[in-house]
């Protein structure tokens, strides 16, 4: 959303304060078309933006000074901008078979010229146009010429723009809200909710974070305070991580059978250490080795297609470990 606001004294002007004028909504959203291009998407950066812009003097093009210094706001505050837009008014006065093109008109050259012609874009593209003109038309000529001088004028401003901020802050502003947003398999979803919502409740309960939950499986965690988001995103991230193939994790033993030990290596989520895969030496009981409540590595050897996870302790023992075992 963008705002501009153009007080009457901006230009030595007294008149009341009252809702936006026609100049004021018109300038506004050629500025926010302008910069719109070149926002982050929102799933890189999940927030709504309110750029402001103030005219406190004005002459020349304020909507151009909005778009540069919009630009130059936002990088600065960090949003991911692909790169700085800029704008230029160019100008147009004509006397029988004389033509001369303008570039940055200042208030007068706007007043008495016969063309208002604003042109916004990166380095490489034009982001936004608009013409106002008083004469019958221009010629393919005069056009091409408008345009070639306000590409050399703004990338001229861009070069002084990018010295400025070259690129945009790493980091947010302390006093920003903090949102994360992660895409879980769907089917994961029951497992962030709970039965009755109980285990979404006690992470926000925990937190204090707002979390919304997507049927696509995109979760939303916004918080006021980045730890707090940071905490509540590695709980969300506990509850839906996908077992792999060959990974090391640290399990504990939830029930001991004469075949083996069932071992849980995620909220919820366990797999079964076979007695031949619980030391590298033969093994003749599953409690000489383990109990219930012991804590160790496996790895993951294999997951069948029910979804039954194949557990090893004895390949993911160091060779000390496994001498100590042994011994």
């Amino acid at each position: 959303m963008l705002h501009y606001n153009f007080p009457p004294y901006s230009v030595g002007e007294v008149k009341p304060l009252r809702s936006p004028g026609r100049r004021e909504i018109g300038h506004g959203a050629l500025a926010e078309r302008a910069l719109i291009p070149i926002l982050p998407e929102q799933t890189q950066f999940p927030y709504t933006i309110r750029l402001v812009s103030e005219i406190l003097e004005s002459n020349g093009s304020s909507s151009m000074a909005t778009v540069c210094g919009g630009s130059m706001a936002m990088m600065d505050t960090g949003v991911p901008l692909k790169e700085h837009v800029a704008g230029i008014a160019m100008g147009l006065i004509k006397e029988g078979q004389r033509v001369a093109i303008l570039s940055d008109i200042v208030g007068a050259e706007d007043h008495l010229g016969d063309m208002d012609f604003k042109v916004c874009g990166t380095a490489s593209a034009i982001t936004a146009l608009q013409m106002d003109i008083k004469v019958g038309g221009v010629s393919m000529d005069e056009m091409r010429q408008a345009l070639e001088q306000a590409k050399t004028g703004r990338l001229a401003i861009l070069e002084k723009m990018s010295e400025a901020i070259p690129q945009p802050n790493e980091n947010l502003s302390a006093y920003a809200p903090r949102i994360f947003t992660l895409k879980i398999n769907p089917e994961k979803i029951s497992s962030v909710i709970g039965p009755g919502g109980k285990i979404i409740r006690n992470i926000v309960a925990e937190t204090n974070v707002k979390i919304d939950v997507d049927n696509s499986g995109l979760i939303t965690i916004a918080s006021a305070d980045e730890a707090s988001a940071e905490k509540a995103l590695s709980m969300v991230n506990a509850l839906t991580e996908e077992v792999e193939i060959g990974k090391l994790y640290f399990g504990k033993v939830k029930k001991i059978m004469e075949f083996g030990a069932f071992v849980e290596i995620l909220p919820n989520v366990d797999g079964l250490v076979h007695i031949s895969q619980l030391a590298s030496h033969r093994v003749n009981t599953v409690t000489d080795e383990v109990s219930e409540g012991d804590q160790f590595m496996v790895k993951v050897l294999d997951i069948d297609k029910q979804g039954k996870i194949r557990l090893s302790r004895k390949e993911a023992m160091t060779p000390n470990e496994s001498e100590k075992v042994n011994e």
